[in-house]
Order: C-alpha cells, then sequence, then structure tokens
C-alpha cells in the first residue's frame, strides 16, 4: 500500500483518496499495517512542516464547527488550502462514534481546496485521536496550508490538541461563569487565544467574559505558561535590554460571531501576528521539537503497554490476577507488580 505518489502529486479527487486511505493505514492496530504506516510516515516527513497547525477547543454546544468552516471558507478565499481533523467522542457503552462534523460544515466539506477527517476518540484521553499527529503531517505533505484540529467538547482536562499543534485556541461562551472559574479551568492556562463566541447573543455579558478571561490569562502571565511568562517579562524589562528587544506573543482574549461571520478578518490577523512573533522568536521552532520528542515517548508508552499485555507469562497470569482483584482477595497494587515481575522474567 504506497499512497506518496499520489499524496504528493497534484490536488484534485485522486489526492483526496490517497490522503483518506493514508490515515485509514495509520489508525489501523493491525501489525503488518502499523509496519506500512511507519515507512509512509518516514517517507512523508521531508514534506511536512509548512503548514500552520491550530487546535480549537471549547465545551459542547459553543460552536466549534461553525466557527471552523466560516474560518475555512475565509481562508480559502485567501488562496490557502484547509485540512480539518474533526475528533468525535467515542460512546464508552457501544464504542461507536456519530462522525457527523461534515454534516455542520456543509459548505467547507464540498469545497475542493477543503479536506475534512471526522475520526473516533475511542477512548483515546485529551480530546484527541490517538493518531492525529501522524495525520496532520499527511495532510502537510499533501500540501494543506492550514491544519486545524478540533477536539471534542472538552472540560477542563482535554489539553492535549495543544500539545500538538503551533496555536491553541480556545473557544468560550459569553456566560462561562464568574472570575474565579475562569482561574480554575485547566485548559486557560495553556490558550494563546480565546475566542468569545456568540457574542452577538448577548453584547454585555460577552464584555464581561473577555474582562474576566483577560485577568485570569494576565494571573497565569505571572504563575502558569511558561512561554507566557516570557512575555510578560518582556513587558516590563528595562527599555534597550536584550530581554526587552525580543518580543513574545502575550494571550489575547477576542468577540466574535461564527454564525453571522463577524470577527473572523480579527482572529486570523490575530493568528497571523501570533505566527509572526513566534517564528522570529524562536519559539515555534522550539514547541515543535518539543512536541515531537513528547509524541515519541507516548508512542513509546503505548507500545510498552501492549507489548506487556502480549507477553507470554502476563497473558497467562492476568486472568487469575483480574479475577482475585475484582474479588477483593488481592491488592491492585500487588497485582499490578507481580505482573510487572512476570513480565521481566522475575516471576
Amino acid at each position: 500500500m504506497n499512497f506518496s505518489q499520489s499524496l504528493l502529486g497534484p490536488a484534485g479527487a485522486q489526492q483526496r483518496r490517497a490522503i483518506a486511505k493514508s490515515i485509514t493505514l495509520l489508525e489501523s492496530t493491525r501489525a503488518d499495517h502499523r509496519t506500512q504506516a511507519d515507512a509512509l510516515l518516514t517517507g512523508l516527513l521531508p514534506h511536512t512542516g509548512k503548514a500552520f497547525r491550530l487546535g480549537i477547543s471549547g465545551v459542547p454546544g459553543v460552536g466549534k464547527s461553525t466557527f471552523i468552516e466560516a474560518l475555512g471558507l475565509y481562508l480559502i478565499a485567501q488562496g490557502n488550502r484547509v485540512a480539518v481533523l474533526a475528533i468525535d467522542p467515542s460512546s464508552t457503552v457501544s464504542g461507536g462514534s456519530i462522525l457527523g462534523d461534515k454534516t455542520r460544515m456543509e459548505h467547507l466539506s464540498v469545497h475542493p481546496q477543503a479536506y475534512i477527517r471526522p475520526s473516533p476518540s475511542s477512548g483515546t484521553l485529551g480530546g484527541v485521536a490517538a493518531r492525529t499527529r501522524e495525520a496532520m503531517l499527511v495532510c502537510e505533505a499533501a500540501g494543506y496550508d492550514v491544519v486545524i484540529v478540533e477536539t471534542v467538547g472538552v472540560g477542563q482536562s482535554e489539553t492535549a490538541v495543544a500539545g500538538m499543534t503551533d496555536m491553541f485556541v480556545l473557544m468560550q461562551l459569553p456566560n462561562a461563569g464568574d472570575d474565579l472559574q475562569a482561574i480554575k479551568k485547566g485548559v486557560m492556562e495553556l490558550a494563546d487565544l480565546v475566542v468569545i463566541n456568540k457574542a452577538d447573543l448577548d453584547a454585555a455579558a460577552a464584555t464581561r467574559a473577555r474582562a474576566q478571561i483577560t485577568s485570569a490569562l494576565r494571573l497565569f502571565g505571572h504563575h502558569g505558561h511558561p512561554s507566557h511568562a516570557d512575555a510578560l517579562r518582556a513587558a516590563h524589562a528595562a527599555p534597550g535590554s536584550p530581554e526587552a528587544e525580543v518580543r513574545f506573543w502575550q494571550p489575547q482574549v477576542i468577540q466574535m460571531s461564527a454564525l453571522r461571520g463577524t470577527g473572523i478578518d480579527g482572529f486570523w490577523a490575530a493568528v497571523t501576528q501570533f505566527r509572526s512573533l513566534q517564528t522570529a522568536n524562536g519559539k515555534l521552532a522550539t514547541r515543535r521539537e518539543k512536541q515531537a520528542l513528547a509524541w515519541m515517548w507516548e508512542r513509546i508508552d503505548a507500545g510498552l503497554k501492549q507489548a506487556f499485555r502480549q507477553h507470554p507469562q502476563v497473558r497467562e497470569l492476568l486472568p487469575q490476577a483480574i479475577a482475585q482483584v475484582a474479588a477483593g482477595t488481592l491488592p491492585a497494587s500487588t497485582a499490578a507488580r507481580n505482573l510487572l515481575s512476570a513480565h521481566a522474567g522475575q516471576a
């Protein structure tokens, strides 16, 4: 299954099929498919890295799909090709996913300059799918200028998208809570840009939310995300000092209405400013390097867990250990140590 030639070729139906088949291959759990997927990614790697990776997160109902469609159509009008990787939550009961994001993006999904791929989260924590990073590389190799990752509707801990994109955008509703709630949100301190959507519904609430979130982001600048703290230090550095000469991005809060299409140009202006600043000060390259290493260790962890479960002695002892832990006759920690010892050949 070599899709590289079609994938790296001209845009069109043949390339779209190659992208779809490549991502399907990446998402396969079969051992032979994983070997083929590794070879495919290695071949594509020299053609990646030119796209801008944008992560979009927010609570269910905040309007992520509507916003992404409006943004995608705006970017296409500017001459860009846009890829959207939409992650759909998988049922904890049946394991299935609706994968209905294309239905919400009815205009963008049929545009020849856009590619939308819905994928199930399949139990992966963090609001994204296990192969989202690899799917991003496929889209980049195919020549898409902007790759957007839309997470499942998040609470406070689904922050994995911030660790795989160049810019993390958090969408909020006008009535998202008070100052304390803004500070409590775990995703807030990772956000590079906060968008208050549906601002047209209640202008006063949107203005109030903007002030509260701006205050929370300022606090995080002192005690939170290291890159945000860099911006604060540079802003307060002595004029003419080396630290004051380097410009850093300071998280912003903007209001808009995706449904009415207002504020899209302002949003993209902020993204463009972020990209220029972070490229100039080297933060963008550093961020990608750290993400690549984190991805490597994450895959190692996943591989070790799979190898552990497939170990002959572990497979032999596992049913009894599960039964004993379930019956309350063996502590879970003791069972874990016994199984790890069996895997290490010490049993």
